[in-house]
């Protein structure tokens, strides 16, 4: 840390309870007041160096002798500055440091200790003093705190907008072009860090690594100073990336309930025991810290972001700061997690949780999908690229919908849950963003099994939610024996198992019409290869390829044989075997489905077999 070291005589002054002495051998005539503290001191060396003593005493003095007493109640910095400042009057050696440089520049400013008063005066002495300690970042930080004390005097001065314009610059900068950095805090250097060989210090000195080596640093500004720094590093193109994580860093230290796992236990005790002064202070500096997060999309964790929403309700912070929340999270929505909207209800609605908001949030990011779908160039279909897209690489509103599906799941164990708040979310996703309606079943499922007094008119309205065509076989094996669903759902149900079974088989066929070809294809190929006596290296890279796609299509065989068992197997346990006729007692036999080895004379035949039952023949009893 930065020091300045000013005039050259021992201590002559010493405390008395709330009275400093000067023991120069001279009786005091005049006694300055400053709060509770008397400096009982000398006329000459004070008026010599101040512009406002000297007019002062002139003021005031009764002539000479006579002892004066001056109130100095407004002079920045208050007693500790002006025991500087009267040690530097009478030449007593003194020190600036970073922390005190700031009050003492404003008191001699204060004082008007001018060059007209001698030269060398304090303020220009402190004057170039605090232009030295700015050009480090540690001592601009003190400096800048130090500020808080004397604000409107280093407004004034321009001192905090220098202090705020120097940190600004060195935190855009790379520190390693001007003097590294160190916190600051004071930190105890390790043991092996502070060694010595042969009389010279080994100790290695912190590297600031990354763009968060100064994080530390600023968090301990007050919210006006750390606003005012983090626009000014905004204003020169700092990454906003960076200045989010300045900001996260900074509510972490000051928002407590950031640093708490949000239960409706923690919700009620924190509501009731925190103080009207407190949530006041803390609803303020929510809403301060939700203004300075950069716009930008992505820069902020969806994480964050909700955990600020749920503050936000706790404190009943004003609408806009909840809609500014919400409208952030609706715009990264395929980031959350089940668990992130899962945010306790903290109004008027007997839902545990809030599904309202929720709602605002889901609307929100299909607003932002749709313009994003307006500013696509023409050639590119968001719908066929979330159809033809593999599952590892899902789209953000096939995310969305997976994680709709499951807050459904989760809040449709609510007995208070009412069925046209999950129609309404449940019906906002897309059909063409659900490739598979499993989630999307569990949910409704839970809430028939949870709301079983629902009548069989809400439950038919309730099932056209979801697409049976889209159910995968476990779930439409699980909705072929769920007899909280409707008669009707179940038969459509089977009817598209059914249907998908004729296509499975259709494709066996296909795929082994595919393989003799191909075998056909080798066996030609090896024996132009056999009579070229070794053949040429296009021969043999062919004949290696045909091996290959001969060896896949096999491979394909032996799933689709497996799974044209496992559905014989489905079909049978549902009682679609040869001699049941529960779904049509007063018609023919049902429709025989089999598939015979293929072979050169009987393939057509075999085709021809495969029959599919309409839902319309149906009937149960």
């Amino acid at each position: 840390m930065a020091f300045l070291r000013l005039g050259s005589k021992s201590e002559i002054f010493h405390r008395e309870g709330h009275t400093w002495v000067c023991t120069s051998g001279l009786p005091s005539d005049i006694c300055i007041n400053i709060g509770e503290m008397s400096f009982n001191l000398h006329k000459f060396p004070l008026l010599s160096r101040s512009g406002l003593l000297e007019k002062l005493i002139e003021e005031y003095s009764n002539g000479e002798g006579s002892s004066l007493n001056l109130r100095l109640d407004d002079i920045p910095g208050g007693a500790k500055a002006f025991e500087l400042i009267s040690k530097f009057c009478y030449g007593v050696r003194m020190e600036l440091t970073a922390y005190n440089i700031v009050s003492v520049r404003c008191a001699a400013e204060y004082l008007r200790m001018t060059e007209d008063y001698g030269d060398g005066n304090l303020v220009m002495q402190a004057e170039a003093f605090l232009n030295e300690v700015l050009g480090n970042w540690s001592d601009s930080v003190r400096a800048l705190e130090a500020c808080e004390e004397v604000m409107p005097q280093a407004e004034e001065l321009h001192i905090v907008s220098r202090c705020i314009e120097s940190l600004a610059t060195k935190a855009s900068t790379d520190p390693s072009l001007f003097s590294r950095p160190s916190s600051g805090r004071e930190t105890r250097p390790s043991p092996e860090d502070s060694g010595l060989w042969n009389g010279i210090s080994t100790a290695t000195k912190t590297q600031h690594t990354g763009e968060d080596w100064w994080y530390q640093d600023v968090s301990f500004l007050s919210l006006l100073l750390y606003k005012r720094l983090i626009l000014a590093i905004e204003s020169r193109g700092l990454r906003p990336e960076t200045i989010a994580a300045s900001v996260v860093h900074y509510a972490r230290r000051y928002l407590p309930l950031m640093n708490r796992q949000s239960s409706f236990d923690d919700v009620n005790s924190t509501v009731t025991n925190m103080p009207n002064t407190c949530e006041a202070d803390q609803r303020a500096l929510l809403e301060e810290i939700v203004g300075l997060l950069p716009n930008k999309k992505g820069v902020t964790s969806t994480k964050f972001l909700i955990r600020l929403l749920r503050i936000a309700m706790v404190l009943h912070t004003s609408p806009s700061c909840r809609e500014n929340l919400e409208m952030r999270v609706g715009a990264q929505l395929d980031q959350a997690s089940l668990v992130d909207l899962l945010i306790p209800n903290m109004g008027y609605s007997e839902t545990l949780y809030d599904v309202d908001c929720v709602q605002r949030i889901l609307d929100h990011f299909l607003l932002v999908q749709q313009a994003a779908a307006l500013a696509t160039p023409p050639g590119i279909a968001e719908e066929g690229q979330i159809m033809k897209g593999s599952p590892d690489s899902l789209t953000p509103i096939t995310m969305v919908a997976n994680l709709i599906d499951g807050f459904l799941a989760e809040v449709a164990s609510d007995v208070n849950f009412k069925l046209p708040k999950f129609e309404a979310l449940a019906a906002t996703i897309p059909d063409y963003a659900r490739p598979v309606d499993d989630g999307l079943y569990h949910a409704i499922d839970v809430y028939m099994k949870t709301h079983h007094w629902i009548a069989d008119g809400e439950r038919e309205q309730l099932c056209r939610l979801m697409n049976c065509q889209k159910l995968s076989l476990e779930a439409s094996t699980h909705a072929a024996q769920n007899e909280r669903l409707p008669l009707r759902v179940i038969v459509q149900v089977l009817f598209f198992e059914q249907l998908r079974l004729r296509t499975s088989i259709s494709g066996w066929f296909f795929v082994s019409d595919n393989l003799e070809n191909s075998q056909n294809q080798i066996n030609s190929a090896a024996a132009q290869q056999q009579r070229d006596n070794g053949g040429d290296d296009d021969v043999k890279q062919r004949v290696s390829e045909l091996e290959k796609d001969c060896s896949s299509m096999k491979e394909e065989i032996q799933k689709l044989m497996k799974t044209k068992r496992s559905w014989r197997n489905f079909t049978r346990r549902l009682g679609f075997n040869r001699k049941s006729n529960s779904c049509c007692p007063k018609g023919p036999k049902a429709s025989k489905l089999r598939a015979v080895a293929p072979s050169s004379g009987n393939r057509q035949q075999n085709s021809e077999k495969i029959e599919v039952v309409p839902p319309e023949t149906l009937k149960v009893n």
